[in-house]
């Protein structure tokens, strides 16, 4: 079952991956950019910046949950671990926040 699901999400991946590059490489003409590449822009940007969110919000779950585990466990060891949990979850973060500006970029060239 999990091999589907990461078969499921190689191929959304490579979908998204695949419209953003047509996006990316159609030429400006005067008039602007083609209506089917501005169709192309618009839903690799809505599907992009949806799995980013989610896997940022699922990442940021896990960390949690493991470090309130650990922190159950070993109540003497909480600075520790509440110190590189906020860290890890400031980079997960940080990884929602670059995918949210590439999409930006990606939607204003509309």
């Amino acid at each position: 079952m999990l091999k589907k699901l990461w078969l499921m999400a190689g191929v959304v991946f490579g979908s998204i991956f695949s419209f953003a590059m047509v996006a990316m490489a159609a030429e400006q003409k005067a008039a602007g950019l083609p209506i089917e590449v501005k169709k192309y822009i618009a839903i690799a940007t809505g599907i992009g910046m949806a799995i980013a969110s989610a896997g940022g919000a699922i990442g940021q779950g896990r960390g949690m949950a493991s470090a309130m585990e650990g922190i159950a466990r070993n109540p003497s060891v909480s600075g520790k671990l509440v110190t590189a949990m906020l860290i890890g979850l400031a980079m997960i973060e940080s990884l929602v926040i670059y995918t949210l500006v590439i999409e930006l970029m990606l939607f204003f060239k509309l």
